[in-house]
């Protein structure tokens, strides 16, 4: 898609950002619309889903029929097949009257079925095969019905583990997934903070009729690295909080701070660029920038440990021997004794306490491999949820899994 046709795409639908993920799911959204595939939305909540099946509807050839958005979530369980396929009178207590289901109402135009995870198992059967064959019928009914209609998706959900815990048919999750749409969380579009941010204090302002606020240098770094588990959603609110709240309308970092809970602020790593904005690291690069750090560490620990042990006189530099010194070894928890070589000592020179910084050391390191697998393995153990794990290593659930596949930590 050319940038001119994907601006136009933003603007007629209130899109905000450049960010290449966000991009490429509107493109992909165009380049379908006029298929008839079945496109599954995945992303977390607050990022903007919905607006994805409203591009799909109005570039296909479906625009001038019905588009039917349906929170599966809100629906109750005894409810849904009668809202979704409908019902003949007194099929249930309080069916005085047959009633068209959404799958009905919504024939030769589009139907959003947003948080399809949570569908009953009963009810999924149902959509299996409105999906597979276009048929249906009414809660109460024998008689079989006709529908075309295009369906969208959405979830939140990891659908892999749902299945795989028996709360997702796995076929229907192939015929809804034709066309697979992923919408970026907020914390991998950090260029596109501050512009959403931006955007929201202009419609507080002409909303409440007040000038817009402002963020200082130091409040616009805290706002790029913060996780914002709400997403879009929670920048819009928190932005709509201090639009209403504060008198200043400039913004300092301290005065932010009070509006971002401290359980969900995560000191994401950077990267410098060029132009000297902050970009965050992809998930894999994040977790081997975190193993390089505790690899630098440790050997820091273990230089000052050994320039301890030889101002207190307890090593003979001239001594051929070996020497064992306790390191900490983090899996475990305690000290190990490993074994060190006299070559691998630094010296005092002259005087003076300063120690050599010498690269010839004995003791065989890690891989990286090795270690974000232990990483990983690490994290698996203290969480029960794979979703607790993959936000403690501040990656997403998409690379937990790929992760633990690759490394066969299932």
């Amino acid at each position: 898609m050319q940038i001119s046709e994907l601006q136009s795409v933003k603007q007629r639908f209130g899109i905000i950002g450049n960010n290449a993920l966000l991009n490429r799911a509107i493109d992909i959204a165009v380049q379908v619309a006029n298929t008839d595939l079945s496109v599954l939305i995945t992303g977390e909540s607050g990022v903007g889903k919905e607006t994805f099946p409203q591009i799909i509807h109005q570039y296909s050839y479906r625009k001038h029929n019905n588009f039917v958005a349906i929170n599966c979530g809100a629906i109750p369980e005894g409810t849904i097949d009668s809202e979704l396929f409908g019902h003949e009178k007194g099929s249930f207590t309080s069916a005085e009257k047959e009633r068209k289901g959404y799958f009905e109402m919504a024939d030769g135009g589009t139907i959003f079925l947003d948080e399809v995870g949570e569908l009953p198992l009963t009810t999924q059967v149902r959509l299996l095969r409105v999906l597979e064959t276009g048929e249906f019928m009414r809660v109460g009914s024998s008689k079989v019905q006709k529908t075309n209609v295009r369906v969208v998706a959405a979830t939140n959900v990891n659908m892999q583990e749902a299945i795989q815990n028996n709360k997702f048919r796995e076929d229907l999750y192939y015929r809804l997934n034709a066309v697979p749409i992923y919408v970026p969380p907020l914390r991998e579009r950090k260029e596109d903070i501050l512009l959403l941010f931006r955007r929201f204090a202009l419609d507080f302002s002409e909303k409440y009729n007040m000038p817009p606020i402002r963020l200082s240098e130091e409040a616009q770094i805290l706002m790029q690295k913060y996780y914002w588990k709400g997403n879009i959603r929670q920048l819009k609110n928190i932005t709509e909080q201090i639009s209403v709240i504060e008198q200043d309308r400039d913004i300092s970092s301290d005065i932010l701070a009070k509006y971002l809970p401290d359980s969900e602020v995560r000191q994401m790593p950077a990267l410098l660029t060029h132009s000297g904005n902050k970009k965050s690291f992809n998930d894999e690069r994040e977790i081997l920038y975190q193993v390089l750090f505790d690899m630098k560490k440790d050997v820091n620990d273990l230089k000052a440990l050994v320039n301890n042990i030889i101002r207190q006189g307890n090593i003979n530099l001239d001594d051929d021997s070996v020497y064992e010194v306790p390191v900490f070894d983090q899996e475990h928890e305690t000290h190990i004794p490993t074994i060190i070589d006299r070559q691998t000592v630094p010296r005092k020179i002259g005087h003076t306490d300063e120690i050599q910084d010498t690269e010839e050391y004995t003791e065989e390191s890690l891989s990286l491999e090795e270690s974000e697998r232990r990483m990983i393995k690490k994290a698996l153990e203290r969480h029960k949820k794979r979703k607790d794990a993959a936000k403690d290593l501040n990656i997403s659930e998409r690379t937990l899994y790929r992760k633990i596949k690759q490394y066969g930590l299932d």
